[in-house]
């Protein structure tokens, strides 16, 4: 999974490695979360061979170029470009994502790769995974849902050990879209900015900001122009 509907599916580029690889997954390997969200994501894959362009994000490059290697949570991680990318970095990857389909093709780019990837089938908000323990979590162009209570905003940041720093990426522009034919409504899905709202004194706001994207050639999504950056990091 990655971006909301854009034209006609998601928009990123993912491919990864950490701890022990699990087995390859399937959609049916126990998937946590809402199956109409699964198969909407399945369905959206299996119309292509390929749908992101297989090279990893290019914020997500310039974000971690300083950062020293531990333990990344990759949410969304699409057909793995940025799990593989980070695992050839010295990173520690978790991959989460919606999609069976797409975590097949990604274990395979990972198992080509030699690299070893711990690979989470399920919705953010439904996946068992430790708290405050990732020094990294990436989130590029996620399509994740809103809720009244911030269960996905609330999930990010929790997810964050301290030092540790989100680093979530969006097209500009989207959050302010009039709804499409399609069904996409920005008010459904969550931005930069409600997770932006949600951050107290434990928190640094280190990147707030929109600057031209470095768009990978090819791949669904590669007409955007502007990303929205936000970084911060737990203090404490």
């Amino acid at each position: 999974m990655q971006d909301p509907l854009d034209d006609g599916g998601p928009v990123t580029d993912n491919i990864a490695a950490g701890p022990p690889a699990s087995p390859t997954p399937s959609p049916a390997d126990g998937y946590l979360g809402d199956p109409a969200v699964r198969a909407e994501w399945d369905n959206r894959y299996a119309d292509r061979h390929q749908l992101w362009s297989g090279r990893p994000n290019g914020a997500l490059v310039a974000e971690v170029a300083g950062l020293a290697p531990g333990r990344v949570l990759d949410v969304g991680c699409g057909e793995g470009a940025d799990a593989v990318w980070l695992a050839r970095g010295g990173w520690d990857v978790t991959a989460l994502e919606v999609s069976g389909v797409a975590l097949e093709r990604a274990a395979g780019h990972a198992r080509d790769a030699g690299l070893a990837i711990h690979w989470v089938h399920a919705a953010l908000t439904e996946a068992a995974l430790p708290p405050v323990s990732f020094d990294l979590v990436s989130a590029q162009y996620p399509a994740l849902l809103r809720t009244p209570d911030a269960a996905a905003e609330r999930a990010l940041l929790a997810a964050v050990a301290p030092g540790g720093v989100l680093l979530v990426v969006h097209h500009a522009g989207m959050d302010i879209q009039q709804v499409h034919d399609g069904g996409f409504d920005p008010a459904d899905y969550v931005w930069p900015s409600m997770i932006a709202d949600l951050l107290d004194d434990d928190w640094e706001v280190e990147v707030d900001e929109q600057r031209p994207r470095v768009a990978p050639d090819g791949g669904a999504g590669a007409h955007h122009t502007d990303d929205l950056v936000l970084r911060v990091r737990r203090l404490r």
